[in-house]
């Protein structure tokens, strides 16, 4: 067998193509990206999407084997499944999800009913906020982004793994305890972080800061609502720029993950600063995790909003 590599022009012949197949599914075995790939030893976690991998990894630590169903630096709105991805949503020893924020993943838990489930919906506690842009339309499902309420889903993720391998109950009940307080150290951050700020108001890409903003005494504004594809209205820009000049806003935030053009052309004919704020919804570095980009949001927030 012969293989074209489509960049160098060279021909691979068929011992280097079975190297670089082998390689690849070494990769996935021991990788946490999407599930299903190479043989792994533990208890066997599916996570939705990346904060819920967070807490799952945290809580099951050595003991567990998580991996995500949204590929990392992935969108997770509108993620698909493929049929081996369906499979092994049955084959888990555990999925965390969140119901109604990914339907591919909701289907997939009904028609293939895994032993263990947690559903992070039922915890979190979620919201459909008055003053959004889509009031009482739609449950803001971006929780994680309060560190107290991703701190909520700890016990029920190590009480499901107590359930699926309870040799090790006590550990995953001392983790889910740890990963608690972290959290709450991460909150009291934010609490201290933005306590003290010249301005208040917060305009994001689209609305998913809600909880964060709801935390911390901040007035989210959203270009755009809860789905990050949708398009701002005429009408909706004209209210930002309205907004922008009475409060003195001097950032607009961007978001990994989604197009940041709106956002930029809005704050270069504002001539305000260009930032990113970061969602939490995927992983993009590999070297960090969600505190790490937690901090890295409250830093950028602290700038924006003449904090001391």
């Amino acid at each position: 067998m012969i293989l074209m590599n489509r960049r160098a022009g060279l021909l691979l012949p068929a011992v280097a193509v079975a190297s670089l197949i082998l390689a690849g599914c070494t990769a996935l075995a021991a990788g946490q990206g999407g599930a299903g790939g190479g043989a792994a030893t533990g208890v066997q976690v599916l996570a939705s999407f990346y904060p819920l991998q967070y807490v799952a990894q945290q809580v099951g630590g050595d003991l567990v084997h998580v991996s995500s169903l949204t590929p990392p630096g992935a969108e997770p709105h509108d993620v698909e499944l493929s049929p081996r991805q369906v499979r092994s949503v049955g084959e888990a020893d555990l999925v965390v999800y969140l119901s109604g924020f990914q339907s591919a993943v909701d289907q997939a838990i009904a028609a293939r009913r895994p032993a263990h489930v947690v559903d992070a919906a039922k915890v979190a506690d979620l919201v459909a906020w008055p003053d959004g842009q889509h009031a009482g339309s739609a449950l803001d499902p971006h929780f994680w982004l309060d560190p107290h309420r991703l701190a909520r889903l700890a016990a029920p993720v190590a009480a499901a793994l107590a359930a699926a391998d309870p040799g090790h109950a006590d550990t995953y009940t001392a983790n889910g305890a740890a990963l608690a307080a972290s959290l709450g150290s991460l909150d009291a951050e934010f609490q201290a972080g933005l306590a003290t700020c010249e301005r208040h108001v917060v305009i994001t890409s689209h609305e998913a800061f809600g909880y964060l903003a709801d935390r911390y005494h901040l007035k989210q504004v959203g270009i755009s609502g809860l789905d990050p594809e949708a398009e701002p209205s005429p009408a909706r820009l004209k209210e930002i720029r309205a907004l922008v000049r009475a409060d003195g806003v001097t950032t607009i935030f961007s978001e990994r993950l989604v197009n940041p053009k709106v956002a930029k052309t809005l704050a270069s004919d504002l001539n305000v600063t260009a930032a990113v704020l970061d969602p939490v919804e995927s992983l993009v570095d590999p070297s960090s995790d969600y505190r790490d980009v937690m901090r890295k949001n409250l830093v950028v927030l602290r700038a924006a909003l003449g904090c001391t």
